[in-house]
């Protein structure tokens, strides 16, 4: 499956006041058509082909409930969640595929898996395929991101590893889309290389998560609503478009021919974006694991130097 988003990863300057947005454009009633999207399904194919692609979905085609009948004001969260308008039948009889959004007060770390760590200028979105059958065996699921920056402004992906797996289990790597201007990082992608594959994930849930190389869209303005609004109706040449396609599955593929479901989170902000430290009982527990052995040995060169001193101690010393 390869879902087409164009998300609003923009780029302008973090005190743009809120006057610069352009709500009439995002209120207009023929805005619906910014849902222009497809849903692509593959599988793995004989022969010289790799992949043997089906029917796209077309997501502007899809209904799409209201967003107001999800809106949780005070976890401050919605979800916008569509399927296939008059199809009865088909992968997505028993299926739907849905956008949340979860926006935050405070610096903090979410309570479920991958447990992101976010900041007040930050939110989560999460890309959810839930009941949606595969028309075939072995499917792959690949996501493109589109991103929507101001001119000048350079795009870079960037994937920091570290050997600390305290809040994200068996998950070693972390994957940051930049907005980059001279001396400072303007808005930021970032999520976790990973994907799972229940409404409560576990360590076993989990499904892999690869991204491909970022390359530069030679299309103008998606046109999305929300992008206008922000951008207003700018010429050509004053933002650019760049996309990134991010592949789930493999190996461990099968873990949404089983249980159909898949989620994949990722946070969208302003500025910096936030950077895992060890904690206190990391730190704790390193420095019992490299502080006993050297502990140990350092007692017990005392011991024996101490050992032999008093050997040789009890004979007289002789003229």
């Amino acid at each position: 499956v390869r879902s087409r988003e164009q998300c609003g990863h923009v780029s302008g300057a973090c005190n743009r006041a809120a006057t610069g947005v352009m709500w009439r454009l995002l209120l207009l009633a023929a805005a619906a058509g910014g849902v222009r999207r497809e849903v692509f399904e593959s599988r793995e194919a004989g022969g010289a082909a790799a992949e043997l692609f089906y029917p796209p979905y077309d997501l502007s085609r899809f209904s799409w409930g209201s967003v107001n009948g999800t809106l949780n004001r005070t976890a401050l969260t919605a979800e916008f969640r569509g399927g296939p308008a008059g199809e009865p039948g088909g992968g997505f009889a028993n299926g739907s595929l849905a956008f949340r959004v979860t926006a935050y007060e405070a610096d903090g770390r979410d309570g479920a898996l991958p447990r992101l760590l976010h900041t007040a200028n930050s939110s989560k979105v999460e890309f959810v395929l839930a009941g949606v059958a595969p028309r075939g065996n072995g499917s792959r699921f690949v996501l493109e991101v589109a991103t929507v920056e101001e001119a000048g402004a350079a795009r870079r992906l960037r994937s920091a590893r570290s050997i600390d797996d305290e809040y994200t289990p068996t998950i070693f790597e972390t994957l940051s889309l930049a907005a980059e201007a001279p001396g400072a990082v303007l808005s930021f992608l970032q999520w976790k290389a990973t994907a799972y594959g229940s409404r409560s994930p576990r360590r076993e849930d989990g499904i892999r998560c690869r991204a491909h190389e970022l390359h530069a869209a030679n299309c103008s303005l998606p046109p999305s609503a929300i992008v206008r609004g922000y951008f207003g109706d700018r010429p050509a040449g004053a933002c650019s478009v760049s996309a990134l396609n991010i592949s789930f599955g493999g190996e461990d593929g099968d873990v949404y021919q089983e249980k159909r479901y898949l989620s994949w989170s990722a946070l969208l902000g302003f500025g910096q974006p936030p950077a895992d430290s060890f904690s206190p009982l990391v730190v704790a527990i390193v420095a019992v694991a490299l502080g006993t052995p050297a502990a140990l040995l350092l007692l017990g060169g005392l011991a024996v130097l101490l050992a032999r001193r008093r050997r040789y101690s009890e004979y007289e010393p002789i003229n």
